[in-house]
Order: structure tokens, then C-alpha cells, then sequence
């Protein structure tokens, strides 16, 4: 029996994802073409052929202006526009209930919602440790309103939010203040699938929620009549690869109403005057989309969104959650000679509550890491695309490698209080080892088996070779300099 004939006996299921086969055949043929792995997907989808197609027929046919005027040209780039804007709302379920506000990315919708939501003293943002940076950053507008931040825990080694914690956290809403929590429908780093019951659960109590979905919806379906989230951010280029540079913020019309934007400018104003020295700002979505949208690629978002449905979100789900758990099963097996195991994983060992990406590091026989930058450099070298570092997921990272504030300070102290990411990377491993960065791994709607089982074969590659021989990566102190040994 061969490897693939134990997989498809292990995962049945597997076979009703044969369109995607079918699929990237035809649309993704790329990969194959250039003999390509990509496992990238929770850093970026890809997109299919036909979607760059269908988006440079509709340039190539129409006269498209600046939308917002008289003109012909900018009354059909409106009409194309609204069309996207109506074609995202009936994608998640929204319609009638929610704004769909296009910014750059989802770190651009976080950003409107901190820049804009009314923190005053007494009030509370509460965080989860697991979040992008882009989440974190919003405690900086917080704290200029005299509001500091709170951060819910995680569990260890699963890294799933702490439920007895949290509520406790929840229970010191301020009655008469505006309260916000903001969490990951999905983790960018552990793939952990958080509990969207938080929602109501946290609104019960008095908070506003922010759900970063931008992990979530490329491989999960995401209804807003079923689940009532305040805020909704996330980012097309993830869910289907083309266009990047257009993200959303999805916000209920009712929450919109509060929300306060300390700045204006083209687009956002309805009149605005240099003597009086005053402005009205626009209504609804046109009173946060700053300046000129990127509006010839904005309907291609329409055309990324009609081939998820034409897939189905339900196939691939079931393609991720087959691969993935296979790929942890066979990477958890991996053994040095000496019985020590090769690889460490970085949350949920099952696909309970869990996403398609991966986080891991190596260790050789001795058990010393295997520096992560030259795991990606050598599996660039096989062609296999993946990533390594924190991914903006500081607090994750952290709670993976059971870092304390303690040993953040040491090591931000051993390094002159200048922090530089060498030389913090050199502190962290002076503590007991400890990593500030591992490798990711993702899979998507053009992976397939074969995918999976080439990254394993280069994981296995490397079993039984010290890092030395692997080649670590040490650190010149005084010149701060990446310093390569062996191979």
C-alpha cells in the first residue's frame, strides 16, 4: 500500500474534493508548470487564472473613471463599485444589517475602527494575547483616550484562549462607558479556531466585538445573521489571492452611529470650508473610505468572491481539514534515530477547533533548534514556499514558547533597550533556548496531496543532521551580523 493509498484510507472524505484536482488543473496550473509548493495560503491566497481573466476583459471593454461624478465614465465605475459592495454584504449574509467600508487591506479597516471608536476613561478594550500586531496597534489609540489595554490569556500547549480568564475579563465591562473586545475568528499563527459564541457572550455583557476574520474566511463560511459581530475586518488577497489591495470593514449599522473619525479628507466630506473652518462629513461608508478607492480593481472582488462560490466553501474546507490533519499526524511521527522527536508543534495536535495552518519548529538529535530563517532559505532552495518568523502574532508566539514579561524585558535590556531582531532572537535562545520565531505552513483551495507529502520528504531530509551540519545561524554581537555555519 502505497502512502497515498494510507492517506485516502485514513481520510475518506478526501475523495469528494476531487474537483479541486479538476480545478487546479485548469486555474492553477502554474504550481505544477514550475514545479512549485506553495504553502503559504494564511500569508496569501491564490488566485485562479480565470479571475485575472474576467477582470482584464472588463478594463479592456469599458471606459472607467473616477467614480463619484457626472460622467459617464464615473457613473459606470459607481455602478461597478456598488455592484461589489452589494456582491460582499450578500456573500457573508449581511445585507440590510451591516456597511461594507473598502479600505487597502484589514489592517487599514482595524485602523479605522481604532482611530474611530469613542474610548474615554473608564472605558475598556479588552484583547486576546493571541492577535496581528495590526489588533495590538489599536491599544495606542486606547491609550491616548486614556483607556490601557487588557489581554486575555491563552491555555498551554494548545493556545486557545483562556475561557475562565476571559470571562472574568468580561465581567469588568464599564456600565456607562464604551467597551470593546477584539478577537481572531482564526489564529494567524496556531491556526486555532476561537469560539464565535464569544460574541454574543462579550455583547451580553456590554462589549462591542471586533472579529478579525481575515484567517478565517478563505477556508470557513461566515454568516452575519447567524453571528452579530460589531465589527468585521479582513482582507480579499487571503480569501482568493487577486485583487490585493482591497480589504473591507464590515460594521452594523447600528454600532456605526457611534463611531467618531478625528480626520477628514477627499472623499470622506460632504462640504468642508478653509475660512469657516468647518466640515460635514459624509454619510454611511463614504465618511471612512479616504481619498480615491482603488476602484478599477475593486471589481474584481465580485469576481473573487463568485469563484469561491462556484467551488464551494464546504469542499474546501473538507480538502484543508484532510491534509492538515494528516500533515501534523506525520509530522508529530518524525524521530531522530535516537528516539527524540524532530519536530515541536505549536497548538492543537487534532483538527478539533482548528484551521489549515500549521506553526512548528525543528530540533536536532541533541535537541538544540534548528534556526527557522535556514529551514525557509532551504526550502526555497526545493521550491517549496512557506514562512518563518513571528508572523505579526507577538503574543501567540510568546505564549507558544511560555515567554514572560520577564523574559521579554531581560532579553530587551541584554540588548540595550535598541531592539534588534538578531540580537533579541540571540537573548531569547540564551533563556533556556527558547525561540522568537518558528516556521508556517498553510494549505488552500489549490493544495493537494502531493503538496503535503514533498514538504514532508524535505522535513524528513533534514532528520538525524545536527543543526550545525544543517547550517544554524549564529550572531556577530558587535557588528550585529548574520553569521551562516556549515552547509
Amino acid at each position: 500500500m502505497t502512502a497515498y493509498d494510507r492517506f485516502l484510507e485514513s481520510h475518506p472524505e478526501y475523495v469528494v474534493t476531487g474537483v479541486l484536482d479538476d480545478l487546479r488543473a485548469a486555474q492553477y496550473s502554474r504550481l505544477d508548470a514550475q514545479d512549485q509548493v506553495y504553502l503559504d495560503y494564511t500569508g496569501g491566497g491564490l488566485h485562479a487564472t480565470s479571475q485575472v481573466l474576467e477582470h482584464a476583459q472588463m478594463l479592456s471593454d469599458q471606459v472607467l473613471g473616477n467614480p463619484h461624478s457626472a460622467s459617464p465614465s464615473s457613473m459606470e465605475m459607481t455602478r461597478r463599485v456598488e455592484q461589489a459592495r452589494a456582491a460582499v454584504l450578500a456573500y457573508f449574509n449581511a445585507t440590510g444589517e451591516y456597511t461594507a467600508i473598502f479600505t487597502l487591506n484589514a489592517s487599514a479597516a482595524l485602523k479605522l475602527v481604532g482611530e474611530s471608536y469613542p474610548f474615554a476613561p473608564g472605558g475598556k478594550l479588552l484583547l486576546t494575547a493571541d492577535n496581528h500586531n495590526s489588533v495590538n496597534g489599536m491599544r495606542e489609540f486606547a491609550r491616548v483616550k486614556g483607556v490601557s489595554a487588557s489581554y486575555a490569556p491563552l491555555t498551554r500547549p494548545e493556545l486557545r484562549i483562556d475561557p475562565q480568564a476571559m470571562d472574568e475579563l468580561l465581567d469588568q465591562a464599564a456600565p456607562a462607558q464604551a467597551n470593546l473586545l477584539a478577537f481572531p475568528a482564526q489564529s494567524n499563527f496556531s491556526g486555532v479556531k476561537h469560539p464565535l459564541e464569544l460574541i454574543a457572550r462579550a455583547q451580553a455583557k456590554g462589549w462591542h466585538v471586533l472579529l478579525d476574520a481575515a484567517a478565517y474566511v478563505p477556508t470557513n463560511p461566515l454568516d452575519l445573521r447567524a453571528l452579530t459581530p460589531d465589527f468585521v475586518a479582513l482582507s480579499f488577497y487571503k480569501m482568493f489571492g487577486y485583487p490585493t489591495g482591497v480589504g473591507c470593514l464590515l460594521v452594523r449599522n447600528a454600532t456605526l452611529q457611534t463611531l467618531r473619525r478625528p480626520w477628514f479628507g477627499g472623499g470622506t466630506v460632504n462640504f468642508a470650508t478653509v475660512q469657516g473652518r468647518m466640515h460635514v462629513l459624509s454619510k454611511g461608508e463614504a465618511g471612512f473610505e479616504d481619498g480615491t478607492l482603488n476602484y478599477l480593481g475593486i471589481p474584481a472582488v465580485e469576481i473573487g468572491l463568485r469563484h469561491l462560490q462556484q467551488v464551494g466553501m464546504t469542499t474546501i474546507q473538507t480538502r484543508v481539514n484532510c491534509l492538515t490533519e494528516w500533515l501534523i499526524t506525520q509530522l508529530l511521527a518524525i524521530r531522530h534515530g535516537n528516539g527524540r522527536p524532530m519536530v515541536r508543534l505549536y497548538g492543537p495536535a487534532n483538527m478539533v477547533m482548528r484551521g489549515g495552518t500549521v506553526t512548528l519548529n525543528f530540533y536536532d538529535p541533541q535537541g538544540h533548534l534548528v534556526d527557522y530563517r535556514r529551514v525557509e532559505e532551504l526550502a526555497g532552495e526545493a521550491r517549496i514556499s512557506l514562512r518563518t518568523g513571528c508572523f505579526c502574532n507577538p503574543g501567540a508566539g510568546e505564549s507558544a514558547e511560555n515567554l514572560s514579561e520577564e523574559d521579554m524585558r531581560a532579553g530587551i535590556a541584554q540588548v540595550g533597550g535598541e531592539i534588534n531582531l538578531l540580537r533579541f532572537s540571540q537573548a531569547m535562545q540564551a533563556r533556556g533556548g527558547k525561540s522568537a520565531g518558528a516556521i508556517r505552513v498553510s494549505t488552500g483551495i489549490a493544495s493537494n496531496w502531493a503538496d503535503v507529502a514533498r514538504f514532508l520528504a524535505f522535513v524528513t531530509g533534514l532528520k538525524d543532521q545536527t543543526a550545525l551540519a544543517i547550517g544554524t545561524v549564529s550572531f556577530d554581537i558587535e557588528s550585529c551580523r548574520v553569521v551562516r555555519d556549515g552547509g
